[in-house]
């Protein structure tokens, strides 16, 4: 968690710091948008730094990344460049993709080339809700499938608890739609490679041209064209943060709070709810999720697999109780076996001579007796 420095509670206006947002992060810089353009005497105009981060930050253990609110150190107008010297706290905070202050996310799919997968959908929505910011979708390609495929996404969708938004990149239908969605706020896209997310992100913002992938006829997927985490402003207000496609999301949500991530289940629990407080809607008796939805059969899968995953996660946390760090003569870090203390460690002298005194006296005490 983001702490605020002492003496930095606001966004500092001395001239030798100034706040922004970065927009981007790719290896070891960060590209940071300032506040407010700043002119200094005989240069020009500079709105944008190219950052490195301080060191200490590193030591702390606050990482920077796109979407973050920074403090810039020491700017360099003339060489544009700077050094981010604090992070400011987040509002949200995404792990994959590592976005920070984002509150949308906006899913983009396509219904024809390659066609529209409910399974892989399922998961981006799941891994999309787990991230507690509102989830829009879009259907791309709309106008290379019928009326009646059309229907049929939209109904089905709206089962889900989702009102489609149909696009087509090529004709620019739908596209104003989505766009008004989006101002003023800062969104994620995502979604499968190859369903025109690149292409989606030029038409909102004409000034860009990233570069586009065709999908491959062999493998009947896109080809990766974004390598790493950007923001862009869009032209009505707001930033539209571009992520690495990817076709199957990893799940990393706990069994209890998986049922949150289906709408379908979150109104079935507003209505009514579980005798168990642990419920996990699959056997357990007056059950208020379990029953005839179309995802229930989905979320048991994922249920068993997030079950699985923290069995995991609990004897690999076990197996690193027993075991310890150890650095060779090489500079070589090794993980051991630690010994059992009881049965190795070796008993103090002091220990020892006490013992013996007890010893000595249990005998006198004997002998006492036996008199």
């Amino acid at each position: 968690m983001s702490r605020t420095p002492e003496n930095k509670d606001t966004e500092a206006d001395n001239s030798c710091q100034v706040a922004g947002t970065v927009l981007a992060v790719q290896a070891n810089y960060y590209k940071v948008r300032l506040d407010a353009p700043l002119t200094r005497p005989g240069t020009r105009s500079c709105s944008t730094l190219l950052c490195t981060r301080r060191s200490r930050l590193k030591k702390m253990g606050l990482a920077v990344r796109a979407g973050d609110r920074v403090l810039v150190e020491e700017p360099d107008w003339e060489g544009e460049r700077g050094a981010i010297g604090w992070v400011f706290p987040r509002q949200t905070e995404l792990d994959r993709p590592p976005v920070a202050n984002a509150n949308h996310i906006l899913l983009v799919f396509a219904l024809v080339d390659p066609m529209a997968d409910p399974n892989q959908i399922s998961r981006f929505l799941i891994k999309a809700e787990s991230a507690g910011l509102e989830v829009s979708i879009s259907l791309n390609k709309s106008d290379l499938a019928s009326f009646e495929e059309r229907q049929y996404w939209q109904e089905r969708l709206r089962t889900w608890g989702y009102d489609p938004i149909f696009i087509s990149v090529q004709t620019g239908f739908g596209v104003d739609i989505l766009s008004s969605r989006l101002q003023n706020r800062i969104t994620v896209i995502s979604g499968p490679s190859g369903v025109g997310k690149s292409s989606l992100i030029n038409l909102l913002i004409p000034t860009l041209q990233l570069r586009v992938g065709e999908v491959s006829g062999k493998l009947g997927r896109g080809r990766h064209t974004t390598r790493h985490v950007e923001l862009f402003d869009l032209p009505g207000g707001g930033l539209l943060a571009d992520t690495p496609g990817f076709d199957r999301p990893e799940l990393d949500c706990s069994p209890l709070a998986l049922a949150h991530c289906f709408p379908e289940a979150r109104y079935k629990l507003t209505n009514l709810s579980c005798q168990f407080s642990d419920c996990l809607h699959r056997d357990e008796p007056n059950c208020a999720v379990r029953g005839d939805w179309e995802r229930y059969e989905l979320y048991l899968q994922l249920l068993e697999e997030a079950i699985a995953r923290e069995d995991t996660l609990r004897q690999q946390a076990v197996a690193e109780t027993n075991q310890k760090l150890k650095t060779k003569r090489s500079g070589k870090r090794e993980y051991e076996p630690k010994l059992e203390t009881k049965k190795y460690r070796r008993i103090s002298r002091r220990r020892q001579h006490q013992n013996l005194m007890d010893f000595h006296e249990d005998l006198h005490e004997e002998d006492s007796g036996e008199a």
